[in-house]
């Protein structure tokens, strides 16, 4: 019963933020719900390791989201700026080639590492090319200590699946261990392995696996974004 409450009160917010208003700081109420949601998914996954956190730290982020979100908004948006003009000041690659990526998702930012220029084949060692990116990402972080961090690591379908998950992991943690080592909190990060079980696209071409083999940095408010 407390997994359909819980599925019950993320639907509702999820719902309320879809028809919020679209405005970047404006939506921060009705999308507050959204990305508390998605955030405190992710959260309650990465601590939990099952499917109950996950819904339960989807019903309470989806409550503290909808209830702080204007004043979340504002951070995460400044966060975002930061991010944005940071990584764009980086001289390893150009625009269309960039190792790290960035979207935002209500208040949750997300920032991909691509695989193939973060990692050689088969390996969990950051490769140093990248370490710049990771110098600027650590700075944003450590001037918004009100957010936690999750660090997923992600593989193509090609190999043992045991095998990506383990490699998954690694990955994950070493983006963990470097971010920790430029003074980010170890408290404020968890990491979390998805192995080849999250694609975001086909795995039946290079240019598709590619994409799949990724490390993402969640970004989500805490609960009074202070």
């Amino acid at each position: 019963m407390k997994k359909y409450l819980v599925l019950l009160s993320a639907a509702v917010f999820l719902a309320t933020a879809c028809a919020g208003p679209q405005t970047k700081t404006g939506k921060g109420a009705a999308y507050g719900g959204a990305g508390g949601a998605a955030a405190g998914a992710g959260i309650g996954q990465a601590i939990g390791g099952d499917t109950e956190s996950t819904l339960l730290g989807a019903g309470i982020g989806a409550a503290v989201g909808a209830a702080a979100g204007a004043g979340i908004g504002r951070m995460m948006d400044n966060q975002e700026e930061a991010l944005r003009r940071e990584l764009a000041a980086s001289e390893a690659a150009s625009a269309d080639e960039r190792a790290a990526t960035i979207r935002r998702e209500g208040n949750l930012l997300a920032v991909t590492l691509r695989g193939d220029v973060t990692f050689a084949t088969g390996s969990a060692t950051v490769q140093p090319g990248l370490h710049d990116e990771i110098n600027r990402i650590a700075k944003v972080l450590r001037d918004y200590p009100q957010t936690r961090i999750v660090v997923e690591g992600h593989t193509d379908s090609v190999g043992n699946e045991t095998s990506n998950m383990e490699l998954s992991r690694r990955r994950a943690e070493s983006v963990q261990n470097l971010l920790v080592q430029r003074g980010v909190s170890a408290n404020r990060i968890n990491t979390v392995a998805y192995g080849e079980t999250q694609p975001i696209a086909p795995n039946d071409t290079e240019a598709g696996r590619q994409r799949n083999r990724r490390v993402e940095i969640k970004i989500v408010p805490t609960e009074t974004g202070s």
